[in-house]
């Protein structure tokens, strides 16, 4: 596994906009936040586009971000924000550069199928963590909790977690290469050059706003696909904003998930402070995950 160079003064931030649109008032406060942190910042040709719900079309979103990846002028991309649109480019990206000489590409939600196909199929370190459309001025408390955490992976401080207790969790030590995102993207990525490979890894899961039975749903595939079965572990960030029918499912995200690893003898972490969820802590995929007496650590 590759990583990236660690970010110091000085580094190159490029934002750019993969999935919706976004304002350039509703990206400022991150500006500030880098600049604070003594990082260069520019924007990509088309991060601020709109067309419909998307930064621009596909065409627009894919150049942004081979230049981006292309440019050895840049140390890291911060995608603006999730939604929908970010697996529709990967198909049309020639990443032979970025292999050659990789950078941190950082972001969650709709991000989650670059980041699995950066770490999965070219082996390259990639990072889960808050974007700049979560960046708000003044900022609160878990924020700050949020932005600090990416700041000490990108500047290579080592990450220390407490795994919180929560009812259904299965506690146990573990360790494994970290990989997973979003559960909807990770679903909508199976049988893809993207897909991620589970074996003897850590794998985290997450979503929002989707119906319970569309949770089931999605965990019965990737169960079928053996992405459940050889783990070395799971952790399982923000189920937030659940959605629900008529007659009630009778089960909660979490408990759904559980439902489909219980039978399984590795641990199982649920409540983690990560996704769509504040604080969102950074998460560094592709790196080696350790956890001991509930506390998770992470190197490569």
């Amino acid at each position: 596994m590759k990583r990236p160079p660690y970010l110091q003064k000085g580094s190159h931030v490029r934002i750019i906009s993969t999935a919706r649109k976004i304002s350039q008032s509703e990206v400022q406060p991150s500006v500030n936040l880098l600049n604070s942190w003594g990082l260069r910042v520019s924007f990509g040709k088309h991060t601020f586009d709109q067309y419909h719900q998307f930064a621009g079309e596909d065409q627009m979103r894919a150049f942004d971000l081979q230049h981006a990846l292309d440019d050895p002028d840049v140390d890291m991309i911060w995608c603006s924000r999730g939604g929908y649109g970010t697996v529709k480019l990967i198909d049309n990206i020639d990443f032979s550069r970025f292999i050659e000489s990789p950078k941190w590409v950082v972001g969650y939600s709709d991000v989650t199928g670059l980041l699995c196909h950066i770490t999965e199929q070219l082996g390259v370190a990639s990072l889960h963590a808050t974007m700049p459309v979560n960046i708000k001025h003044p900022s609160s408390q878990d924020q700050d909790v949020s932005n600090n955490s990416l700041r000490s992976v990108l500047f290579g401080e080592q990450a220390r977690y407490t795994l919180p207790s929560h009812r259904l969790s299965k506690p146990g030590s573990f360790s494994g290469e970290l990989i997973g995102g979003n559960l909807s993207i990770l679903y909508s990525i199976l049988g893809t050059s993207s897909a991620p490979r589970t074996n003897g890894k850590v794998l985290f899961l997450e979503d929002l706003d989707e119906y319970l039975y569309h949770i089931d749903r999605m965990m019965v595939n990737l169960n079928r696909n053996g992405l459940l079965k050889d783990l070395s572990g799971l952790i399982v960030g923000g189920m937030s904003d659940m959605n629900d029918n008529t007659v009630p499912y009778g089960l909660s995200a979490e408990e759904i998930v559980l439902k489909h690893v219980e039978n399984y003898n590795y641990p199982v972490y649920f409540g983690f402070d990560a996704g769509h969820v504040s604080p969102n802590l950074a998460l560094p995929f592709g790196f080696h995950a350790e956890v001991e007496n509930n506390i998770v650590s992470f190197s490569l």
